[in-house]
């Protein structure tokens, strides 16, 4: 670690003195990039962050929003919480204690806000999936997520995965995570007043981690995976979940003023930001802080980021009622300084190590002056292709093949919530708590009814996308998630984003990366949802070059009850198309799809729908209609994919495309757009009116077999083929 020239003579003249080495190293971390996103603070006022709903919006450990419905009358209202980190450069060094950490870090960052966690989500992106080194990453970080997400009894319910040959040398670990409380029970980041005790509460502080802030504002080196071990932390999922606990019980009893996380720069970061907030000042005793190794320096102390530790501001008169709890939990718990209305200062054995302004110190560091290139438009160059040639080639595509190896490893029915798991377009948990009606244990009214609200999730990107059109490409990646959302019935609430790029420094890079900011902003503010918070995640950058720019974006939306239509089809049913089928104008744009990536072809991104929010409306409308048999949304992979993920070995599917461009009409991605089967296309036609076209297309078998008449070819694939050709990662991983 250490500080750059620019930067120390920017603290030098504000301290007036030399930094001391604590100091220093303090400025280093949270001066670096992933702490004061320096590159891209300054785009980052594009999105709209407001909305009635939200209570806590960016800035805090997470977002909080109300729930839609709670609160009426004299109750409380229902408050979700949601957040997003990356633990990237971690996965690669080592990929199962840096994926399984990241978990731990965005599930403590739930229970700051005085939350409990309820859901999570992962979205990771690798190299090529038959490089065996893509493999070695890919089968660790799954073995890190399933392992602490099980073992602290969290569910992950969705998420994501992507192979693209640019990840190779840094993959992605993306995780969001969703909390449930209330307006009582809300706790936030911002100290609130000079003599309230520090206390820290949870694992012992070791020397894992150290400089984990600044390893993480630095591209990977060839040499990072031996070289960087020592920045990596290691977590204990059974200290997290007595953690929770912990957490929920002083939350309960009202012992907490404020509280933040350990994570980037450990105890310096969470104990500086918290004071900052508040434009106060605080006083800490490192030597206080219990220690699980020996002779360790206030630097270490200060810096390092063990895992599985919660700092909290407390009342001084509760100070024994916190220590008896986390005594009660079998945790570590020491009183290290308390708050005060002067600087940031820190001692060590009698010796001040630290005395700086706390605002200085979290929101002095300058932001970086970067240039842009525009990413050019890619040319059309479609490679001619065999039809069944091409089918088979994209419904076995690891980007498109069933992710059921990944998530059958997740523990996602923990906690008895979770009502559409992963598989589907969105997760569906159930929120029994929004009710205020009476209800039994089957969480109905008595007549069958349900009563509470069901919150849906969806989380991920499209790097094919966003690489050949980062603007248009995230602009498609916030209506594909609200799609996702909208066929379970819900309609979209709020967002969080982590937004994942190369070396800033580079003005191609830079570029991309303006472009996926302004397209996930423009769209969001489009479907009326703000995005509440996230995360940026720059230098993924390595010796095989930059990542394709990738803007995860979680999404969170709500409706009545918790039942959802199914992703497949039944055995009879009529089957249409919401949207176009891309062949009406002509050629369709094939760019960013699947099949071009399987083939090397290239072509412009397609056209976007011209009312997307209406659309989501109306889509979320017919998925509640009793007459909706099933939906899903068409997106990675085209028509040729939803179709085949549609069937099942009892009921099949015959459809007739029109029209004599069959390429064209099954492989494009163009977003917004979604099969229903229905008893009443009237009623489908009816909804969709002046929002978007609706094509018929078939209609459900009792045969198990799915059959495309497309231009003078059929093609005709039962479910067993289908299967064989989707288990591409179980038998790739055998």
């Amino acid at each position: 670690m250490s500080l750059a020239d620019s930067d120390r003579e920017l603290v030098v003249s504000e301290l007036r003195r030399e930094p001391t080495p604590a100091e220093a190293a303090l400025f280093e971390n949270l001066w670096s990039e992933h702490c004061a996103y320096r590159s891209s603070r300054p785009l980052l006022s594009a999105f709209d962050s407001e909305g009635e709903q939200v209570v806590v919006g960016p800035g805090d450990d997470a977002a909080v929003v109300a729930l839609p419905g709670t609160g009426d009358g004299d109750g409380k209202r229902t408050y979700v919480t949601l957040g997003i980190e990356s633990h990237n450069h971690p996965s690669y060094v080592d990929p199962f204690d840096g994926a399984a950490t990241g978990v731990g870090g965005i599930v403590r960052d739930t229970l700051s806000m005085g939350a409990y966690p309820i859901a999570l989500a992962d979205s990771l992106y690798f190299g090529e999936f038959d490089r065996e080194h893509s493999k070695y990453l890919f089968e660790g970080v799954v073995e890190g997520i399933s392992h602490y997400g099980n073992c602290i009894g969290v569910p992950t319910v969705g998420g994501s995965v992507d192979f693209h040959s640019d990840y190779e040398g840094n993959p992605l670990v993306n995780v969001a995570c969703v909390g449930l409380t209330d307006e009582d029970r809300l706790v936030t980041a911002e100290a609130q007043k000079p003599g309230n005790a520090l206390v820290l509460v949870g694992n012992a502080t070791g020397r894992d981690g150290l400089g984990g802030a600044s390893f993480a504002s630095e591209d990977l080196a060839e040499d990072a995976e031996t070289e960087d071990r020592p920045a990596v932390q290691v977590g204990d999922p059974y200290a997290e979940k007595l953690l929770i606990e912990a957490n929920e019980a002083l939350v309960d009893e009202d012992l907490v003023e404020s509280a933040r996380d350990l994570g980037a720069a450990g105890l310096g970061g969470a104990s500086s930001e918290m004071v900052a907030k508040a434009d106060l000042g605080a006083r800490i005793d490192l030597e206080r802080v219990h220690q699980r190794e020996p002779n360790m320096s206030a630097l270490e102390i200060l810096l390092a980021e063990s895992q599985e530790r919660m700092c909290y501001e407390v009342e001084p008169e509760h100070v024994d009622r916190v220590r008896e709890i986390a005594q009660r939990f079998d945790l570590g718990c020491s009183v290290i300084g308390e708050v005060t209305d002067g600087n940031y200062v820190c001692r060590f054995e009698g010796e001040t190590v630290v005395d700086v302004d706390a605002y200085f110190l979290g929101e002095g560091a300058p932001m970086n002056d970067l240039s842009t290139d525009a990413t050019e438009p890619p040319t059309t160059d479609l490679p001619d292709v065999d039809l069944e040639d091409a089918f088979d080639a994209v419904i076995s595509s690891p980007n498109t093949a069933s992710k059921r190896w990944v998530y059958r490893q997740y523990d996602h029915e923990v906690g008895v919530r979770t009502s559409v798991g992963p598989g589907d377009d969105a997760a569906v948990v159930a929120i029994r708590e929004a009710s205020a009606e009476p209800r039994s244990t089957d969480a109905s009214n008595g007549d069958g009814r349900e009563t509470g609200t069901g919150l849906a999730i969806s989380s991920g990107a499209a790097p094919n996308w966003t690489e050949i059109a980062p603007r248009e490409g995230a602009r498609a990646i916030a209506l594909e998630n609200a799609t996702n959302i909208a066929a379970k019935g819900a309609m979209p609430l709020v967002a969080v984003d982590c937004l994942n790029g190369g070396n800033p420094e580079k003005p191609e890079v830079y570029g991309g990366f303006t472009g996926i900011v302004d397209g996930l902003a423009e769209m969001c503010e489009t479907l009326s949802t703000p995005v509440v918070g996230g995360n940026v995640s720059l230098y993924n950058d390595s010796v095989t070059g930059p990542i394709p720019p990738t803007p995860t974006l979680a999404m969170v939306g709500s409706k009545a009850g918790y039942d959802a239509p199914p992703l497949t089809v039944e055995s009879a049913g009529d089957l249409v198309l919401v949207g176009d089928l891309g062949i009406e104008t002509g050629e369709p744009r094939l760019g960013g799809s699947e099949y071009l990536a399987q083939f090397e072809g290239s072509d412009q991104f397609p056209d976007l729908p011209s009312d997307p929010e209406s659309l989501i409306e109306s889509l979320a409308t017919v998925a509640n209609d009793g007459a909706t048999l099933a939906v899903h949304d068409v997106s990675h992979g085209g028509l040729a994919v939803s179709l085949a993920e549609m069937v099942t070995a009892e009921a099949g599917l015959r459809v007739s495309i029109p029209g004599d461009d069959p390429v064209g009409a099954l492989f494009h991605e163009q977003p917004g757009r979604a099969l229903i089967q229905t008893e009443s296309v009237d009623a489908v036609r009816e909804a969709f009116n002046g929002v978007a076209p609706i094509v018929e297309l078939g209609v459900g078998t009792d045969d198990g077999t799915l059959t495309i008449d497309v231009g003078d070819r059929t093609l005709t694939t039962d479910t067993t083929e289908i299967s064989e050709l989707r288990a591409t990662i179980e038998r790739g991983l055998e």
